[in-house]
């Protein structure tokens, strides 16, 4: 036990071990009492920082959410920008269609909101219409007549072209007639001989058989070439008045289908004025009026097929598109009139998925194409003039997304392109106009994500300016019980779960505070919590209850600890079998029980610890054996290296330090990191040089700085709770305890058999502040002070101490000469 003349050194009484939430002060007996709320409670500054990245709309104030890893925050940041009613100007409706000139290039047409769908739905109707109108109009009598005019006069005229060419050459003895050539049929001239028309090829030979003489075939040939070259010149008006046959038909057609067309036009333009669209309008009219076959066929006959091989029905054709798709409108952004503020949570941002992309058609030969009506949008362009939110660490992992999404950000317009795009040989030739976006992106990430985009990513500072940080605990005030008390009444309606009597909510509550790790906080991750309500009515449940009290909660609390502490079980078995050494009792020189925390999975445990230290003349210093193995961590370097300023600065202003001391963490293979053992480490160093036994009942954590105050550290109830543990399953004594930071005592939320057992006097926590009071507790031995004269007392710590470092310093002078 330590001194009795230094109440300071008293262990804690039990009220001081965990902060007890007090039934009586929640305002309900049942959550079924108690209005359902939602929505985050102590995050003031990150709602200051939300509001103002949503209200400010200047170009880069992007945000980065930081903060709560773990919990929905993509659906709590949707939420919170939901009820922050944010007056963004609305986006237009979107919409591609076909670039007549250009179809590499789709034209973007920008409409009013609302407007894109009907717009879509008159196009198409003034198509249906002209399908429809036009065939009419073509076999109606007034046309057919005309047709027939035009028809008859160009026939006459090529009739009397070629009546003038057969006269000429029957004054010869020649004739017009046709020659078999494959299949096909061609004009061509004949000398008639004896009244039958004779194949020019035949002259020769009719020469070798003296049916002809030699000097009337040469005749016959050279008529023939004479009039065949004739014949080309007339052949050839003939096509010329084929041509303007075509051309004067043509004419006729487009004169008979402008009435329709350009009333569909004209209709279209008075109710949707703007400059883009009657432009694009004007194209569609020139397009009907120069492509009318389409348009001559009934609906309905362009469909039909004849019958594939063996019958059995017809067999559509994909690489043969729809004449009438290039009329087609592809409404890729829409509307309704009155709708919100869009705030999207994009949950998978792939390229396709955030920045839309070209799809494909593909025919029965494997070849594909696209055109306007391929291109799709994403969830980029369903946020124009609202928020996007979605995590970062998926846009930075997904191929191509964030160069494009800095890009886009940069020039605040959206171009979509096929996501391979990135990849070579397969690119679409398909370029569709840019589209203006003004769309927040709010990414959620980690503190440790924003940081290194921040230091090594050159556009993201000036493109996210705004960082939200979410806290994860806040102050305990009386609001708390009406607000947990209020999610975790919608929590229980939300899922069917029994209501929680106002002893569990007592009990979940303590439970945020120990997670928060400190009193007069809570933490602000609910999830936590819900978490422990769902298991806790499990447990209400199992044992046939109706309401959920403090006994399921703790029930449902020790069932989750042994879900995850296997291998805490399993080093306590090996502690107890001495396979790992730690004394419980006795005392020993240069041996402290320190303190640790393991955490595997999210749980965390203390493990005890022993640490040595051994001292010998020298001038090499402190060693730390974790270090000269690579199994130490900067932190408990910087540990080490503070111990010895501290010894430095407490034994050697009168003489040089003349010491090589080791220090090791006995059994300990995994690696050891942070600085609360440095306090433990200077007692095993102080005991060592003293040449005092250490209590080995006491177990100590820590940190130390360079003046010998220690200061506070975390997991500072595990670490109790390891210890303690460890006492029983060796036996309690009534002496074993813990040194801990007296900073800490504000932290301390024990289990109920730890509070059980100092209330008992079975176990004690002493608070320290300074490495004497540490020193003597563990001793027994006043830490000792100097004097006037710069002196320590003989007797104490410190001047034991102070005597073996003059006598090595002596001895070491005295062997060195």
């Amino acid at each position: 036990m330590p001194p009795k003349n230094n109440p300071k050194l008293e262990g804690l009484p039990p009220e001081k071990l965990r902060w007890r939430c007090d039934p009586a002060r929640i305002p309900f007996e049942t959550t079924a009492e108690i209005e359902p709320t939602s929505g985050d409670m102590g995050q003031e500054r990150a709602l200051r920082a939300l509001r103002m990245g949503v209200e400010l709309t200047a170009s880069g104030y992007n945000l980065f959410v930081c903060g709560l890893s773990g919990t929905s925050r993509g659906g709590m940041v949707v939420r919170m920008i939901e009820d922050m009613l944010p007056d963004n100007e609305p986006a237009p409706d979107r919409c591609y269609v076909n670039h007549f000139k250009n179809t590499d290039r789709p034209r973007l047409l920008t409409l009013p909101r609302g407007q894109a769908a009907v717009f879509k739905k008159e196009v198409e109707s003034g198509i249906d219409f002209l399908r429809r109108r036009i065939p009419q109009v073509f076999e109606g009598e007034p046309f057919q007549r005309q047709k027939t005019r035009i028809v008859e006069r160009f026939t006459q005229r090529e009739k009397e072209l070629m009546d003038d060419f057969t006269r000429r050459i029957a004054r010869e003895q020649f004739a017009l007639g046709r020659m078999q050539v494959g299949a096909v049929a061609l004009p061509e001239i004949f000398p008639v001989l004896e009244g039958q028309m004779v194949p020019i090829e035949e002259i020769p030979k009719m020469v070798q058989d003296a049916k002809l003489e030699n000097a009337a075939a040469e005749e016959i040939e050279r008529k023939y070439d004479q009039f065949r070259q004739e014949f080309t010149v007339v052949y050839r008006k003939t096509l010329s008045l084929s041509r303007e046959l075509a051309s004067e038909m043509s004419y006729l057609e487009q004169e008979a289908a402008s009435v329709l067309v350009d009333g569909v036009i004209e209709e279209l333009k008075e109710k949707y004025p703007s400059t883009h669209i009657s432009e694009y309008l004007e194209e569609v009219r020139h397009h009907v009026l120069d492509n009318l076959d389409p348009f001559k066929e009934r609906e309905g006959e362009e469909d039909q097929q004849p019958p594939s091989e063996g019958g059995g029905s017809p067999r559509p054709d994909r690489s043969e598109r729809d004449p009438f798709r290039v009329y087609g409108v592809n409404v890729i952004l829409a509307h309704a009139e009155n709708e919100k503020c869009p705030v999207v949570f994009e949950t998978i941002p792939t390229y396709a998925n955030l920045f839309g992309t070209v799809q494909r058609s593909y025919d029965q030969r494997g070849g594909w194409n696209s055109d306007f009506m391929d291109l799709r949008g994403g969830s980029l362009l369903r946020a124009d003039g609202g928020f996007l939110v979605m995590y970062a660490l998926d846009a930075l992992t997904e191929t191509g997304v964030w160069r494009t999404l800095k890009r886009t950000l940069n020039h605040g317009k959206l171009e979509i392109q096929p996501v391979d795009m990135f990849f070579p040989f397969s690119a679409s030739a398909l370029k569709p106009e840019p589209i203006d976006v003004r769309v927040k992106i709010i990414l959620i990430g980690d503190r440790d994500m924003y940081e290194m985009l921040y230091d090594f990513e050159d556009d993201f500072k000036k493109i996210f300016k705004v960082r939200v940080e979410f806290d994860e605990e806040m102050k305990w005030t009386d609001e708390v019980f009406r607000h947990y008390g209020g999610r975790i009444r919608k929590l229980a309606q939300d899922e069917k779960l029994l209501d929680f009597d106002r002893t569990a909510v007592a009990a979940i509550l303590e439970h945020g505070v120990r997670i928060a790790g400190r009193r007069g906080k809570i933490t602000t991750r609910f999830f936590d919590l819900a978490d422990l309500a769902r298991e806790s009515c499990y447990a209400a449940r199992h044992d046939g209850n109706k309401i959920v009290s403090a006994q399921h909660v703790r029930e449902a609390l020790d069932a989750k600890i042994e879900r995850h502490n296997l291998l805490e079980t399993k080093i306590r078995e090996m502690i107890e079998n001495n396979q790992v050494f730690i004394d419980a009792a006795g005392s020993r020189v240069g041996q402290v029980n320190g303190l640790s925390v393991l955490e595997i999975g999210g749980y965390a445990f203390g493990k005890p610890v022993r640490i040595t230290a051994s001292v010998a003349m020298g001038n090499i210093g402190i060693i730390n054996v974790e270090r000269e193995s690579n199994l130490s961590g900067r932190f408990h370097d910087k540990g080490v290296q503070i111990i010895s300023g501290y010894v430095r600065r407490t034994f050697a202003q009168d003489k040089p330090l003349s010491l090589s001391a080791s220090i090791c963490f006995e059994q300990s293979y995994s690696g050891v990191d942070g600085d609360s053992a440095s306090s433990t480490e200077i007692y095993a160093i102080l005991s060592a040089l003293a040449e005092l036994p250490i209590r080995q009942e006491l177990a100590v954590t820590g940190s130390v700085n360079q003046q010998g105050d220690i200061q506070p550290i975390g997991g500072v109830n595990q670490k109790i709770e390891g210890f303690y543990d460890i006492c029983r399953i060796k036996g309690l004594n009534g002496k074993q305890g813990v040194l801990i930071p007296a900073e800490n005592v504000e932290d301390l939320m024990l289990r109920d058999d730890v509070i059980e057992a100092v209330a008992n006097k079975q176990f004690f926590i002493y608070p320290v502040a300074t490495i004497e009071q540490g020193i003597e507790i563990l001793t027994g031995v006043p830490a000792g002070a100097r004097d006037k004269s710069g002196k320590f007392e003989p007797t104490t710590v410190f001047g034991k101490v102070d005597a073996r470092l003059t006598q090595m310093a002596t001895t070491l002078r005295r062997f060195e000469k």
